[in-house]
């Protein structure tokens, strides 16, 4: 096998990846965190309870979070290509990779939200602090170790999910593992691309590790 041929193709396969898996990381931190923190305020013990919204919220986000990500992107093909005017391709992926981890991350951030002492909470409370100021300044900066470490989670998924997206022309190491690897016997092609996958997993759990400690010392 030529490797000055290939190794451009793989290279160019993990920018694809990490453009897919960016660009969905941070549509999934801006809607994914709101979610979460709605979750925990509008419980029935919350700072904003309304239990109904609460419940149906909930049922939305668990609708979500049960689909298999290769029916997802099958099922929203006429969604993804309303919004991108394609299915194929890495910016296509992008929607079903979203889709698929807002709500994961959701359950994530309401989980680490709500290991924040309520006691801080209700000191918050008594100094007057508005629902809007103890959000932002008591239960997201306390929970911010955990919201990393879910983060890391988060974008490992989506590396994962990535892999899949490949199946249906989605671009990035998982369309060049399918096509070449798979399809057309390429077993070196095969092994790089899971090498470099296992890679990127490692390297993105070791910095939220290192980052999640480094803020639950301050």
């Amino acid at each position: 096998m030529d490797w000055s041929v290939w190794v451009p193709n793989l290279l160019k396969g993990t920018s694809e990846t990490l453009y897919m898996v960016g660009v969905s990381t941070l549509f999934t931190l801006v809607i994914g965190l709101p979610l979460g923190v709605l979750l925990v305020i509008t419980d029935k013990k919350g700072l904003l309870a309304l239990p109904v919204f609460n419940q149906i919220l909930g049922v939305v986000v668990n609708i979500l979070r049960s689909l298999p990500f290769i029916i997802l992107l099958v099922v929203i093909i006429p969604f993804t290509r309303l919004i991108v005017g394609t299915t194929i391709g890495s910016t296509a992926a992008i929607v079903p990779l979203s889709i698929a981890a807002i709500p994961f991350f959701a359950r994530v951030a309401e989980t680490g939200l709500r290991e924040v002492d309520r006691g801080l909470v209700e000191a918050a409370q008594a100094m007057g602090c508005s629902t809007w100021q103890i959000i932002y300044k008591v239960l997201i900066p306390e929970a911010f170790p955990s919201l990393i470490l879910g983060t890391a989670l988060t974008i490992i998924s989506l590396i994962s999910y990535s892999a899949m997206a490949g199946a249906i022309g989605g671009g990035g190491l998982g369309d060049l593992a399918i096509r070449y690897g798979y399809q057309r016997f390429e077993t070196e092609i095969m092994i790089a691309t899971v090498v470099l996958l296992i890679l990127l997993v490692q390297g993105i759990q070791f910095l939220g590790n290192k980052l999640a400690l480094k803020l639950s010392k301050r």
